[in-house]
């Protein structure tokens, strides 16, 4: 084993707040974090660390016992672990917890890390067609190949799905097919369920040394709860897919709630009243770790996203992870009253947050699958990890640390978060608030008197602009034009420049004409009428012509611009053009 080396400088702040206490990158473990617990396995105050090794995932799979940084004991297993909870099952003296490992269909308990009894799960209802079909086959009735057929037809329409048996046979080729059934038929046909995920229920008393009770997540969609002294199922219910994740909290005889992630995306909240679950949280993408913090539930899910709901699933909030999960687990320190989540990531991070706040990170050599937080020895702030390399890697919380509640990532000012002073209601206010209620009626339908007139006024304003053609662009859609003017100039001569473009997508106009309305007594142009050429769509045609002001008054009027069609009397286009006061003849 080799000690824990120094870190890097950057990565010193980080890791601050934890002493380094042990480093083994070649400790060989291979596990989850829903397989590993802390325990005092003998009762003397020293709790131990028990991991259920997964192995290379065919054979070498192990329960493991650490005491320290020493491998003290090692039990084979037979089959993959998928869960491993440490519990106390009965009131004997000493109190000394019992481990138990679910693998397969079987649940193990070990009591002082020796075998002591092995639960297995009920088998499932056979679909009676198929032990018809393999009752025929084992009397040489039919061939393999109607075997086959038969057992294809069973498994497209029937309710009962097919057994382990059945569905490898299926899958078999040809040849192999007849010496598979020779081998199984003279055995009876079962259908036999797996655990998923595991927990454990506090009994009578929710004390810390009280009876618990095991909660069982199977492949079949149902949680069961186990009498911790004679393992019979005390309580049965069903959910609409197979859990993978699970949280227990309360007691069995007086009120318990277990939250439970399934394969479907969706989180179930099941009470102890009811064998269906209570409440329903749908998920944008599937979960991928579940822990509990007080009385609210955080989901970690493959969008590289952590999620904060109620325990009635009301969405609290949520918050964006550089990297996928990996793990996930509670930091409970009851000394300090400190709770968090501890995150494992991809890219060699384990991130704390405390609520979405991000308030610690830790980097690691490798990256975490497996994270436990807990009493170590005799240590109550020990954080212990396992890595994708098989390395054991245990950290100490320093006692003068400190964790703030604040976010540690950039983002807005805390002012942001700071509730405003908002004044009382004044007395104003309240008279105001009850006028509004006694009229209500009356006041909504003044609203909609006005609003109508409103809406009357602008209709009729639009109606006449429509047919004086004063909008600034044509209502014609064989000629859809636009048009603006400009006027340049102090006086008395003014450049007047009108603005017209052809807005059709491809057609061009023609046989257009500009016609100006003025008082001759106080402007003259050169030429009030004239011809526009071909208007090609979607170009700009600046018109330019000079206006001269014969007024030394100081006087405006407006000129009126009229486009024109050949052959049609109403104008398409019309302008009204404000002149400004000409100033250079009242300077002369």
């Amino acid at each position: 084993m080799s000690s824990a080396t120094s870190e890097p400088k950057e990565n010193a702040d980080a890791n601050s707040k934890w002493l380094e206490a042990h480093y083994d990158p070649l400790a060989n473990l291979y596990t989850f974090s829903s397989c590993i617990a802390l325990a005092d396995l003998h009762g003397d105050g020293e709790n131990k660390l028990v991991v259920g090794d997964l192995g290379t995932g065919v054979y070498n799979m192990k329960l493991k016992v650490y005491r320290g940084t020493s491998l003290v004991s090692e039990n084979t297993l037979l089959d993959l672990p998928t869960g491993l909870v440490a519990f106390l099952m009965d009131q004997h003296e000493p109190r000394t917890p019992a481990v138990a490992v679910a693998s397969g269909p079987f649940i193990y308990i070990y009591k002082n890390l020796r075998p002591y009894f092995k639960f297995t799960l009920p088998p499932l209802e056979v679909n009676a067609l198929e032990q018809e079909v393999w009752s025929q086959a084992r009397e040489d009735k039919i061939d393999p190949m109607s075997l086959k057929e038969m057992l294809e037809g069973i498994r497209e329409k029937a309710d009962v799905p097919l057994s382990v048996r059945s569905l490898k046979f299926l899958m078999l080729e040809p040849q192999e097919m007849e010496a598979y059934v020779n081998l199984h038929k003279q055995q009876p046909v079962r259908r036999q369920t797996v655990i998923t995920c595991i927990g454990t229920l506090k009994k009578n008393m929710a004390d810390e040394d009280a009876v618990s009770c095991l909660v069982i997540g199977t492949e079949s969609r149902d949680v069961l709860v186990l009498d911790p002294e004679a393992f019979t199922i005390l309580h049965k219910m069903s959910l609409p897919s197979v859990p993978t994740f699970m949280d227990v909290t309360g007691q069995f005889d007086i009120e318990f709630r277990i939250t439970v992630a399934c394969r479907n995306g969706n989180i179930y909240i099941l009470r102890r009243e009811s064998t269906k679950p209570k409440y329903c949280i749908e998920l944008s993408s599937h979960p991928v770790g579940l822990v509990r913090v007080g009385k609210n539930v955080v989901v970690g899910c493959t969008q590289e996203t952590l999620h904060g709901f109620t325990q009635k699933g009301k969405k609290l909030w949520t918050a964006y992870l550089p990297a996928p999960i990996t793990t996930m687990s509670l930091m409970d320190h009851h000394a300090r009253g400190f709770q968090a989540v501890l995150v494992g990531l991809t890219n060699c991070q384990v991130h704390m947050y405390c609520d979405k706040n991000l308030v610690g990170v830790i980097k690691t050599p490798d990256m975490v699958t497996s994270i436990c937080f807990g009493r170590y020895g005799r240590e109550d702030g020990a954080l212990i990890m396992t890595t994708k390399g098989g390395g054991l890697m245990v950290k100490i919380l320093k006692r003068t640390a400190a964790f703030e509640d604040r976010d540690t990532t950039p983002g807005p000012p805390a002012a942001q978060s700071v509730r405003l002073n908002v004044p009382k209601k004044t007395k104003l206010y309240v008279d105001q608030t009850l006028r509004e209620r006694e009229s209500a009626v009356a006041m909504h339908r003044a609203f909609q008197k006005d609003l109508y007139r409103l809406r009357l006024a602008s209709a009729r304003a639009y109606v006449k602009a429509l047919e004086s053609s004063l909008t600034p662009m044509s209502s014609s859609l064989s000629e859809p034009l636009k048009m603006n003017a400009v006027v340049q100039g102090l006086g008395p001569s003014f450049k007047l420049t009108l603005n017209i473009q052809n807005t059709a997508a491809c057609r061009p106009v023609m046989n257009l004409a500009v016609s100006f309305l003025y008082d001759e007594s106080l402007y003259s142009m050169k030429s009030a009428f004239f011809k526009i050429p071909l208007l090609i769509p979607g170009l700009n045609y600046p018109i330019d012509t000079f206006v001269e002001c014969l007024s030394d008054k100081g006087i405006s009027d407006i000129i009126k611009v009229f486009v024109l069609h050949e052959g049609k009397s109403a104008p398409l286009l019309t302008a009204h053009i404000n002149m400004p006061v000409s100033e250079g003849l009242a300077m002369a």
